[in-house]
């Protein structure tokens, strides 16, 4: 298989492990949810885990591959301020937690990245 074919389902696969993780472990991601946003934080949790696993689902499929990758890159824009929000949250906690939390915000652009590019490849499969 190369590259370019393990890409899109290396992709899906973290979106799905990241969409599981948050209805197997909600509490952890409810504490990262900006207070200003209207509901509960749990019930953000779930949806954002259920949009994760959609987009795992659309970009494993080649016929949805494009439009979902170019989702999952909006998602992973979308959540940088849950980021924000943690780093913030964690500036006092020990130093490997405030480091993870700090390393989280600039993971997001290789993120946003590689689903663009997930996106660009299946321009000639769709």
């Amino acid at each position: 298989m190369s590259r370019s074919e393990r890409s899109p389902l290396l992709l899906a696969g973290l979106l799905a492990v990241a969409g599981t993780a948050h209805f197997a472990a909600p509490r952890q991601f409810d504490h990262m949810v900006p207070r200003s946003l209207p509901g509960t934080p749990r019930a953000w949790t779930y949806a954002s885990g259920a949009a994760e696993l959609a987009l795992a689902a659309g970009v494993a499929l080649p016929r949805t591959r494009k439009a979902a990758a170019l989702a999952a890159a909006a998602l992973f824009v979308g959540v940088f301020p849950a980021n924000v929000k943690m780093a913030v949250d964690w500036r006092h906690r020990p130093a490997p937690q405030r480091a993870a939390a700090l390393g989280r915000l600039p993971l997001q652009v290789p993120l946003v990245m590689w689903a663009r590019g997930v996106a660009k490849g299946a321009e000639g499969t769709a």
